[in-house]
């Protein structure tokens, strides 16, 4: 049985975000806070659609489930991390104006992903990324389209996890993020400084 490996998804998340250039403000993407969703996930060949549903809906119920202090808990955390958690396996981003300046594909506060290729064509960004995050490696390419207020990211890599004994997955992702508004309430920018 295919295993939905989580430090994977976790990886694709971060990718996921919007392209961070010197080009983005004319290609769409804007200061404030974005909802994001994966729309498809292949892992070594299987679609792992239904299995993250299904991931998700046991998250959702859980945090349901938990007294209210503990959810608050948990919902702290997601937000101290920069994504708090939605239903439907969807999670928002806050976006601040430095980070939309910055010339890098990957919301990466630790810079430990960056591209090895970034190129733009009219509202489309094509990167090739060799990166680690959290004992995850990750190589291959992404496309990104902006139109109007949604931005569609591919990306097809092979991972190598050094937490797994290094066991290898290769992934297709498609995720969309739709622009909500400029004010991110309470959902801090991954890099905003710690309190």
């Amino acid at each position: 049985m295919q295993r939905f490996s989580f430090a994977a998804f976790t990886l694709v998340a971060m990718l996921a975000a919007p392209p961070l250039t010197a080009q983005a403000a004319d290609i769409g993407l804007k200061p404030g806070l974005w909802e994001n969703k994966v729309l498809k996930m292949v892992i070594d060949g299987k679609d792992m659609a239904d299995q993250m549903a299904e991931i998700m809906a046991k998250r959702d119920q859980m945090m349901a489930a938990l007294p209210p202090d503990q959810r608050a808990r948990v919902e702290a955390m997601f937000k101290s991390n920069g994504m708090p958690q939605v239903s439907d396996g969807r999670f928002r981003i806050c976006i601040s104006p430095a980070m939309a300046k910055r010339d890098t594909p990957v919301i990466d506060k630790d810079a430990h992903c960056q591209p090895a290729k970034l190129t733009h064509n009219g509202n489309q960004s094509s990167f090739e990324m060799n990166c680690t995050s959290n004992g995850v490696t990750a190589v291959g390419k992404g496309t990104r389209t902006v139109a109007g207020d949604v931005i569609t990211t591919e990306v097809d890599m092979t991972t190598s996890n050094a937490n797994a004994n290094g066991k290898t997955q290769v992934i297709h992702s498609e995720m969309e993020m739709h622009f909500i508004g400029p004010d991110c309430g309470d959902v801090k920018p991954p890099d905003a400084p710690a309190q």
